[in-house]
């Protein structure tokens, strides 16, 4: 692992793991080994993250001066990190009770902060306190939990004279979204990783000066990440929300069914809001309580062209498409739920995603707009279409699918093994309705009012193109384009697909 030294010669050491832009990673506990972290939801396959041991943890020294352990001493710690890695600002991630010293770190060197995430931070450091039945509270919601009494009885056993250690064992089955087999092993890893000498110097008197935090806090212009878990105790969502008023631009997510160790719980749910808000060309957008990813090209003001992306796609994909459109458009391309980095959570459906596109628009102010969508996104953009004319301007359905039933119907799919770029159920829930369709779905085509660019991808896509040829006639103000390409012609033939985008207007 390389080493650097602190500002008082002790050495430190940090990991590295993945390629890309480097985010500082501070371990919490507090004064854990850093190796609690695992892979981190997998953030690795997005920045390089440089994990930074503590002083006295893993492989890093312990000090002369135990004094040192203080949190507000570490501050300079992370200071020595930043220049050693040769970086005029960064991107900083704390975790827990190292909440508390990210946030330290922002009062200090708010100049030298390019974005801040908070996972399921302390509070400490600006005086927010949370009390016994705060935390007694967040454990209820498990009390259909077969372990639920027992564990509760156990935790009344804590005394003052009880170890940390033992404090920790036993309120670790509250610590977790879910008492199951990956936490249990999580939570028994803890007393070893744990230097509890140190972590009773972390809170020593004069640590914190919440009042000078918070005033210091107003300071820093970067934006500023909150995850909270949904069950966790300590922030609670609510108490979360009080620190998240402490900074002036910053956001707070709440990852559902999580504790305080969200990647432990759900690392996908975990890692796609902090991918999201640390990638400078993605923004974010709620729409019915779901969060929603999408990527902007162009100038502002110009024309505005919403691309939709089908079944297992995301708004990644048109990258060279809206890089061609910006020339004279504004260009927005959506992920929706399910899908990317928006949220994973159901309901799904093409009647879902309808009314999720509707949000969409309405919530940007793009009435009007025209609307290029491909396959599942087309579908859900004529279903809009149909549903509420006037909302979009053109529409392009490239190898959209009619709802005519199938014959034979789809089995049911199973999950391909490995990460996904899809929720899977996604799948079952679109194929059912594709198997039985609403009536009202193919009946409605003729109210589509907006002028409609229909394009297939002929004998090398497995859609039927005859079905599509059925609905371009079922349109009043529909043209049929066909382009050899497949299913996918906006990435197979992008010149060919922006030609017929060119000469429908768009």
């Amino acid at each position: 692992m390389p080493i650097f030294t602190t500002y008082d010669g002790t050495e430190l050491a940090y990991d590295v793991r993945g390629e890309g832009e480097p985010l500082v990673c501070l371990p919490g506990g507090p004064m854990r080994d850093a190796a609690y972290l695992g892979a981190f939801g997998g953030l690795a396959a997005h920045r390089r993250l440089i994990v930074l041991d503590p002083r006295g943890t893993g492989a890093s020294a312990e000090p002369t001066d135990p004094a040192s352990y203080r949190c507000d001493r570490q501050v300079a710690d992370v200071e020595a990190l930043r220049r050693h890695l040769g970086l005029e600002r960064m991107d900083l991630l704390g975790h827990s009770a190292a909440g508390n010293l990210a946030a330290l770190y922002a009062a200090s060197h708010p100049e030298r902060v390019r974005s801040l995430v908070l996972v399921t931070p302390g509070t400490r450091a600006v005086g927010i306190e949370i009390t016994d039945e705060e935390w007694d509270r967040a454990g209820e919601v498990f009390a259909g939990e077969h372990w639920y009494e027992e564990a509760r009885a156990d935790l009344a056993t804590i005394g003052p004279d009880t170890p940390p250690a033992r404090i920790m064992e036993l309120a670790a089955p509250f610590a977790y979204g879910r008492w199951d087999e990956a936490a249990r092993a999580h939570a028994a890893a803890f007393t070893d990783e744990a230097h509890w000498d140190a972590a009773a110097a972390f809170y020593a008197d004069g640590a914190f000066d919440p009042e000078a935090t918070r005033a210091a806090l107003p300071g820093l212009t970067a934006p500023v990440l909150i995850l909270a878990g949904e069950h966790d105790g300590g922030p609670s969502p609510v108490r979360a929300a009080e620190l998240a008023a402490c900074f002036p631009h910053a956001e707070l997510v709440v990852q559902r069914g999580a504790g305080h160790y969200p990647w432990v719980d759900d690392a996908g749910a975990f890692a796609r809001p902090i991918v999201a808000f640390l990638d400078p060309e993605v923004r974010t957008v709620t729409v019915d309580g779901v969060r929603l990813a999408y990527r902007v090209w162009g100038e502002e003001g110009a024309p505005p062209v919403v691309l939709v992306h089908g079944r297992g796609g995301s708004g990644a994909e048109w990258a060279r498409i809206a890089g061609e459109l910006a020339a004279d458009h504004r260009v927005y391309a959506v992920d929706l739920r399910g899908h990317g980095l928006s949220d994973w959570t159901g309901p799904y459906g093409f009647d879902v995603f309808r009314d999720e596109l509707r949000g969409f628009l309405k919530e940007l102010d793009l009435t009007g707009a025209d609307v290029v969508a491909h396959s599942m996104g087309g579908a859900a953009a004529y279903l809009l279409a149909m549903d509420e004319p006037g909302l979009i301007g053109r529409l392009v359905l490239e190898e959209a699918p009619v709802f005519l039933p199938l014959d034979p119907p789809r089995a049911r799919a199973d999950r391909p093994e490995g990460p996904l770029g899809l929720d899977w159920e996604v799948v079952h829930a679109t194929d059912a309705q594709l198997n039985e369709p609403e009536p009202t779905w193919r009946e409605g085509l003729a109210a589509i009012t907006a002028p409609t660019l229909i394009l297939a991808g002929g004998e090398l896509s497995h859609f039927a193109q005859e079905r599509i040829a059925w609905m371009a006639n079922a349109l009043p103000a529909a043209r049929l384009v066909t382009i050899d390409a497949g299913h996918e012609i906006h990435r197979s033939r992008p010149d060919a697909f922006l030609a017929a985008l060119r000469a429908f207007g768009i």
